[in-house]
Formats: C-alpha cells, sequence, structure tokens
C-alpha cells in the first residue's frame, strides 16, 4: 500500500521528499520542413527532441516533455502547447529569461512563446477541449510558399468543396479519413467548423474539432479537392464517409500546406 500511495503522489505531482513538483505549459510555434514531426524518434531530428535537449541544458534536470498531439513530418504549428514538470517554481520574471534563452539558443524553425503554470493535473493533450488545423493551397506556383504550402495546378469548385465540408460536419465517425495503422481506440470526433476561404491565389482550409486521428485532416483536404475537381459527387462522399474505409477517400495531400493553428484549453488550469 505503501507503494502505490508513493506512486499516487509522484504521478500527481504532489510534494515529496522536500521537492515540490510544478507542472508548466510551453506554448510555441515550429516550421517543421526540418523535422520528423514533434514525436521523439530514435533515428530522425524530431521537435520533441531539440526541446527536451534545450530545456534539460538549460534547467540543468532532466526534462520530459509531453505534446497536445502528433505532427507528422513536415507539418508546421502556429501554436502548440507541451507540458513539463520541474522541481522548481519559475516566477514570470525566470519564465521570461527562459524563454529568452531557450529562443537564443534554438534554430530560427522554432520559436518559444511562453512558458506559464499550470495545475498539477493540467495534461498538455488529455484536457485540450479543441483544436484547430490550417491547410493552403497555392494556386499558382510560388517559390516563398513551397514549404508552406500545396501547390495545386487547375480550377476549383469552392461552393462544391465548402458543400463537401458542411456534410464533414454531420458525421461523427471519421475511419475513412484516418491512417489505417492508427492505434487509437475509437475513431469518433467532433467536428464543430470546416469552411474554405479564399484570398487571391491562396485556398484556406479550416477545420475545428475536439480531437483528430492521424492524417485526417490531410486526407479529408485530398477528398474534398476531389468534389472541387469533378472526380466526386456529394453523393459519393456521402457514401465515402459512410463506408468506414479509408481506401475508399481521397489521397492524402502534402504535409507542407499542413499547420496547427490553435489548441484551447478550460480557464481554470491557469494558475495566477
Amino acid at each position: 500500500m505503501f507503494f502505490y500511495n508513493l506512486l499516487y503522489l509522484w504521478t500527481n505531482k504532489s510534494t515529496l521528499q522536500g521537492f515540490t513538483i510544478m507542472r508548466y505549459f510551453i506554448r510555441l510555434s515550429y516550421d517543421g520542413t526540418n523535422y520528423h514531426g514533434w514525436q521523439a524518434q530514435k533515428n530522425a531530428i524530431s521537435i520533441q527532441n531539440v526541446l527536451t535537449d534545450a530545456l534539460s541544458m538549460m534547467l540543468k534536470e532532466s526534462v520530459s516533455l509531453t505534446g497536445c498531439g502528433r505532427t507528422d513530418a513536415g507539418v508546421h504549428a502556429r501554436e502548440y502547447i507541451a507540458h513539463l514538470d520541474l522541481e522548481k517554481d519559475l516566477n514570470r520574471l525566470q519564465a521570461g529569461k527562459l524563454v529568452f534563452k531557450l529562443n537564443s539558443y534554438l534554430g530560427r524553425d522554432i520559436a518559444i512563446r511562453q512558458i506559464y503554470p499550470v495545475r498539477q493535473d493540467a495534461h498538455a493533450r488529455f484536457s485540450a477541449s479543441l483544436r484547430s488545423y490550417k491547410y493552403y493551397i497555392t494556386l499558382v506556383k510560388d517559390p516563398f510558399l513551397v514549404n508552406q504550402s500545396y501547390y495545386h495546378y487547375g480550377p476549383l469548385d469552392m461552393d462544391m468543396m465548402n458543400r463537401g465540408a458542411e456534410l464533414i460536419m454531420k458525421y461523427s465517425d471519421f475511419t475513412s479519413f484516418s491512417k489505417v495503422d492508427s492505434d487509437t481506440k475509437t475513431k469518433i470526433c467532433k467536428v464543430s467548423h470546416a469552411r474554405w476561404d479564399s484570398s487571391e491565389n491562396l485556398l484556406v482550409f479550416t477545420i475545428s474539432a475536439d480531437r483528430f486521428l492521424r492524417n485526417m485532416v490531410r486526407a479529408i483536404v485530398g477528398t474534398l479537392l476531389d468534389l472541387g475537381t469533378g472526380k466526386m459527387s456529394l453523393r459519393d462522399l456521402k457514401l465515402v464517409i459512410e463506408a468506414k474505409n479509408r481506401s475508399d477517400a481521397g489521397d492524402s495531400v502534402p504535409a507542407c500546406g499542413l499547420f496547427l493553428e490553435r489548441v484551447v484549453y478550460p480557464e481554470d488550469i491557469l494558475l495566477p
């Protein structure tokens, strides 16, 4: 019983053996072009690897980071949230100095925005109530958008694609848009927003949900592009969703156009 009590104290970040374990959220942005996604990997460079090493060196203690989700190789994030636990209490000034040091040390493609304390039970992944992604498509070849958008040649019917986006919001089972070898226990997601907008030669697809499956956004975009080019009808899209079969949906679009845009949490997880 003593062992389980000790384990409970440790996992819940209580005061243990004279140390007060504090939990912090890190808000960051990154260009994922040169990384194999967020998730730490043994034989590839990831955002998690780079940031964990930098924090451990500067804080002079072993640091473990937990991210708000997995992003694939080449995917970007305007806002990404990770949490870490420290055996020290960082005040606002100390947190600000740490942000400055990290930004001075890290490469130009990773920017730390903020480090702030949260409740001990706050979790970067499981406490999130909403996530939003944007996918960018350029209709003209643009060398300055090579790594931040997908170049699509030819006309697209945006009205049809938006009708398809509206249809998608009526469903909750997104098996047809999930990576085949995904180990998630459920394919149920609550999509609250899905829409295409345009600005000159740039198309932007925005989608928000309580959770996303691996490859889900890129598969949805690829399928909606089939609608926009006339390869698929709305009836076909309905059948694709209800078939719950990934091979029936469209191809996944390249990772370069995808951005994790926003992650929302309940306000009561913040500490003053």
